[in-house]
């Protein structure tokens, strides 16, 4: 009898409605928008993680990634979680608490590399760089000769924080030359930049579907090498993290296909359409549309009399760091673009919060319509917060920079 009240009680006062979302142009750092094909392949039916029918397309997708990640050797999969799974999963499973990792830090995911080593327990050794700037890889080279033995050593491909590349091939040589494993963060670069995971040497890439690839937000695809899985399986202890151990994730994805946990199916189908039109695409292609909006968008906000934060010569394609100007409400702005215009943009993080906003192109956002869209809006928006701009003149020198192209 209580329990028939108590479900009364709660049932009556139920009235929720069916989700409703705008459609926004997302320009911030990710997600980013999704090809409506990825959306499609996402409600096809939900069957069984075993389904012959099923693993066809995991094993496909694990081919597909090997094609973007430019490998041979290595096992392409992708963990249940986001970017940051696929980053821990590196940390808990490559590592053991008298082991020791050097970190080359210039972000704010660095920080969070460290963050995580240190509560595996090992001996973390943090390496610092300049925000804004690539680290500086003599700093890893002196620091090396300081120890006996490194078992990892870790870097950001591309910072998503500051907007910076890194060049990763000599980072990579000097862990090989001291017989150490090499962690990429390829989160923001896969799809975006290239990755030759063969022809660099690297143990270990993770990366996210939410990024260059188009893809709603869950997964970490990731590529790890032979011996790197062959330290995990010889480890004195297990990993401390169950599900994040990459050799029991790997397992399911080689075959048979040996139970670990049930996997995202619907995100497993987004991930193999958004990696077919990738690969429909072209690579190639799609590193050099990335290149020409990140161009015309950064040719036009200068225009603006607005300020980059990255480098040329180290600079991003798929994120554009801008300083906001002094006197300027940052957060107004983007509630502004928001509210009124249908654009998301992203703000700063660590050193850089409250002093930039992140312009983000990439994927199905990273659109010649979309850079001239935030410029026009920025046009209207900032004269009438103080910052005066010529009319026009940002939409003019990104469409002059797209003329170039041709």
């Amino acid at each position: 009898m209580i329990g028939s009240k108590t479900i009364k009680k709660f049932t009556m006062t139920n009235t929720y409605e069916v989700a409703k979302l705008p459609e926004r142009i997302l320009l911030g750092p990710g997600p980013c928008n999704v090809d409506s094909r990825v959306l499609e392949a996402m409600s096809k039916p939900i069957t069984s993680y075993k389904d012959p029918a099923f693993l066809r397309y995991v094993e496909e997708v694990s081919e597909m990634l090997k094609i973007l990640f430019q490998t041979q050797e290595n096992t392409t999969f992708a963990i249940s979680g986001t970017g940051s799974a696929g980053m821990e999963a590196g940390i808990n499973s490559l590592l053991e608490p008298t082991d020791t990792i050097i970190i080359c830090n210039c972000g704010f995911f660095g920080e969070r590399m460290a963050e995580m080593a240190r509560r595996v327990g090992c001996n973390t050794v943090v390496l610092e760089g300049d925000w804004g700037k690539p680290f500086p890889v003599e700093k890893l080279e002196t620091e090396l000769k300081k120890h006996k033995q490194v078992k990892l050593i870790a870097a950001v491909q591309a910072e998503t924080s500051t907007g910076i590349l890194q060049d990763i091939e000599p980072i990579s040589k000097l862990a090989r030359d001291h017989n150490a494993f090499t962690m990429i963060d390829s989160v923001t670069s896969l799809g975006g930049n290239t990755l030759m995971v063969d022809e660099w040497n690297l143990d270990y890439c993770y990366s996210a579907t939410q990024k260059c690839l188009a893809c709603p937000p869950g997964l970490s695809p990731v590529a790890l090498s032979q011996r790197a899985r062959e330290s995990i399986k010889n480890r004195t202890t297990p990993p401390s993290s169950w599900y994040l151990d990459l050799d029991l994730i790997a397992g399911y994805w080689d075959r048979p296909h040996t139970y670990h946990h049930t996997i995202p199916i619907s995100l497993v189908l987004g991930l193999h359409e958004a990696l077919r039109i990738l690969l429909l695409e072209g690579i190639d292609v799609r590193f050099e549309r990335h290149r020409q909006n990140g161009e015309a968008l950064r040719n036009g906000v200068v225009a603006l009399g607005l300020k980059l934060l990255a480098p040329k010569e180290s600079k991003l394609d798929q994120v554009t760091p801008i300083w906001i100007p002094k006197g300027i409400d940052g957060d107004k702005v983007q509630q502004i673009l928001l509210n009124n215009y249908n654009i998301e943009i992203g703000t700063g993080f660590g050193q850089f919060a409250g002093k930039i906003w992140r312009i983000g192109l990439m994927g199905e956002s990273s659109k010649s319509e979309y850079v001239l869209k935030l410029l026009s809006a920025f046009e209207e928006i900032l004269p009438k917060e103080g910052f005066e701009i010529a009319s026009g003149i940002g939409v003019e020198a990104a469409s002059e920079t797209y003329l170039s192209f041709d």
